[in-house]
This record gives structure tokens, C-alpha cells and sequence, in this order.
């Protein structure tokens, strides 16, 4: 039986949840992942620990924490796309993430080199 697309959605978010905690130390409080078009869109709510948003009070300390979030996931990078490969098949041409510090959110967006929703549907 083929996987559904809800039923790849989740593999995905299943997938990236283990690789936060074993990678990073600690995982998301949810994640939610969407394949559109040619690129996997997640979002990672509850990212931030009680101590990181102390220090996102004031500009320093917020961007403090965004450089140090950033670079510990891309470190992950080639990681994060060979999990999305062993679950699509697909390869990942390009990977783009941001936090917002104010809701404590990752999205993580990746660009595959073509139309898997349509190759689903």
C-alpha cells in the first residue's frame, strides 16, 4: 500500500522530533509538517528553553540566542536531509530555517528538486 500524503506528513514530523531530541538535546512541545508543491514546510513549536527567552528580554541576547539556534541546526544540516530522502525518496536541493524568539516557533522549509505533492496526488 502507498503511504498517503497525511501519513508521509507525519513520518516527517515523527522523524524530525527524534532527531531534535537526539541531536540537540531536547525536542519541540509540537511539530506539524506540510509537503507542498516541491518543498516540505514544518513548524517546531516550543523550541526555546524558559532561560533562552530571559535572554531574548533585550536585542543582544536575542540575537544571541537565533545565531546559536541556527548554527547548532545547520551543523544538522546534511542530517536533516538525508532523513527527508530515506522518508520521500526525494532529494533535498535546498534547506532554509529561521526561530522567531517572540513565539519560540523554528520553521524549517525544505526545497526538493520537484513536484512531490503532485507526484502524491
Amino acid at each position: 500500500m502507498d503511504k498517503s500524503k497525511g501519513m508521509i506528513e507525519a513520518e516527517i514530523s515523527k522523524a524530525l522530533t527524534h532527531w531534535e531530541k537526539s541531536y540537540l538535546g531536547r525536542g519541540s512541545v509540537s511539530v506539524k509538517s506540510d509537503i507542498l508543491r516541491d518543498m516540505i514546510i514544518v513548524v517546531l513549536k516550543g523550541i526555546l528553553t524558559p532561560a533562552e527567552y530571559s535572554l531574548c528580554q533585550d536585542k543582544e541576547g536575542l540575537l544571541s540566542v537565533k545565531k546559536n539556534r541556527n548554527s547548532l541546526v545547520e551543523t544538522g544540516t546534511e542530517d536533516l536531509k538525508q532523513i527527508i530522502l530515506e522518508i520521500t525518496g526525494q532529494e533535498v536541493i535546498s534547506f532554509y530555517t529561521d526561530i522567531s524568539t517572540r513565539t519560540g516557533e523554528r520553521v524549517m522549509v525544505f526545497k526538493l528538486s520537484k513536484d512531490y505533492e503532485a507526484e502524491l496526488n
